[in-house]
């Protein structure tokens, strides 16, 4: 799917313009976020080394993190592991995935250092306090005033505090361009299907404003520094798990209803097949069937 088709990934800081709920897709998304853990626990290392790049107290200095957008906490919960001194803050607006978010750190025994803040993006933040370490993943492509939000966010960071938000990449792959079925190219038309539904979600969005979306121009906007991207890559190959197929099935389910006036009949009978469990076509019984995607990084210090 596209990587604006989490309902991915994770990473939901208001319901406001969408049509969206996140509390109803609280198993989906705990699905995705952890099928994307390798992703994010290479990001998190990869933060560790930036803060380790320059004079101060460096990563194990950390002591608060906050993660803008958490969802069901299992990016928290990364991230919490990455940075073993710190108190980490989940912060979403729905109180069904942060109580979600408790439960998993305390299963993992991160409780005593793990928080959460209930908070739409991006006016419920005033409460919140400062972080060493801001993340957030796929959540602020949900407010209208993006360049706003990543001034928002870089107020909250202590001296030297590095802020990372993962916005873009690419889509994610899981079909062959020829599926022996339908018409080959499936995939690309599944993208530009999320494509257009994204961009008019963002339009639809309070206060949307049009700009390019230049993440990097947004931090130094923010009067951030030493800017720094870098994408990772997910590769999970054929044969897929159970889960990594039961995930794909849901995601295509959900496009192919949300996104069924772009396509034609046949690419419509083609994804009934695909999203039917019975049939050996379909994702979840095919051989060939694997997940690819990359998601980027973006980052810059506070002075």
């Amino acid at each position: 799917m596209s990587p604006h088709e989490h309902p991915t990934g994770h990473h939901h800081a208001s319901h406001h313009g969408t049509d969206l709920d996140w509390a109803t897709l609280a198993s989906h998304l705990e699905q995705e976020a952890e099928l994307y853990a390798p992703l994010h626990e290479q990001a998190a290392a990869w933060l560790r080394e930036l803060l380790a790049d320059e004079a101060g107290a460096g990563p194990d200095g950390v002591r608060r993190v906050l993660d803008i957008g958490s969802g069901p906490g299992v990016i928290s919960c990364v991230l919490a592991r990455a940075f073993p001194a710190a108190e980490v803050v989940a912060v979403d607006g729905s109180a069904e995935l942060l109580e979600r978010a408790r439960d998993r750190a305390a299963a993992l025994g991160l409780g005593e250092r793990f928080r959460t803040h209930l908070a739409d993006l991006p006016d419920g933040l005033d409460a919140l306090g400062g972080g060493d370490v801001i993340w957030s993943s796929k959540a602020l492509h949900h407010l209208g005033d993006q360049r706003g939000a990543i001034a928002a966010l870089a107020g909250h960071l202590r001296p030297g505090g590095l802020l990372a938000v993962c916005e873009g990449g690419l889509p994610a792959r899981c079909l062959p361009r020829d599926l022996g079925l339908g018409r080959p190219g499936l995939q690309s038309r599944i993208d530009a299907a999320a494509d257009e539904w994204f961009s008019t979600m963002r339009e639809a969005l309070p206060g949307f404003v049009h700009e390019t979306e230049d993440w990097q121009a947004f931090l130094a906007d923010a009067g951030l520094r030493t800017p720094a991207t870098r994408s990772f890559l997910l590769d999970l190959p054929a044969p897929l798990s159970d889960g990594a197929r039961a995930f794909l099935v849901a995601n295509l389910s959900r496009g192919a209803e949300r996104w069924a006036d772009h396509f034609d009949e046949e690419d419509r009978t083609t994804l009934a097949r695909l999203t039917d469990p019975e049939d050996a076509a379909g994702i979840g019984r095919r051989p060939d069937a694997f997940l690819l995607s990359a998601q980027t990084v973006h980052t810059a210090r506070a002075q």
